[in-house]
């Protein structure tokens, strides 16, 4: 045998399982910080947006799809997408309220 068994061993673990503690803590608060809280602020600020949607608001629903708010119930809205076409979509599907005469402009 080329090597002393006592060299090719490693130092035994030495301190307390109060810093792998402090450590998971410390990984947990990163994550929360760059990822849950982040995405908690997007949530509360769609849901704002939704229960801020008025008739005749102008939006993009999802699938890209462009309207103007036509009838508005509790749990879905009624997109008018082109002359005399409605759609009715859920109102958690409305992404983005657009400013005002945007489909005019692209039209």
């Amino acid at each position: 045998m080329l090597i002393n068994p006592a060299w090719a061993q490693g130092a035994p673990a030495q301190g307390s399982g109060f810093e792998s503690l402090i450590l998971i803590v410390l990984m947990f608060a990163v994550l929360y910080f760059l990822m849950i809280r982040p995405q908690m602020k997007r949530a509360k600020e769609h849901k704002t947006m939704i229960e801020a949607l008025q008739k005749g608001d102008e939006v993009v629903a999802a699938g890209g799809m462009l309207g103007r708010i036509s009838k508005i119930g509790d749990s879905y809205v009624t997109l008018e997408i082109a002359d005399n076409v409605e759609v009715q979509v859920q109102r958690p599907a409305v992404q983005l309220v657009l400013p005002k005469g945007t489909l005019k402009n692209i039209q």
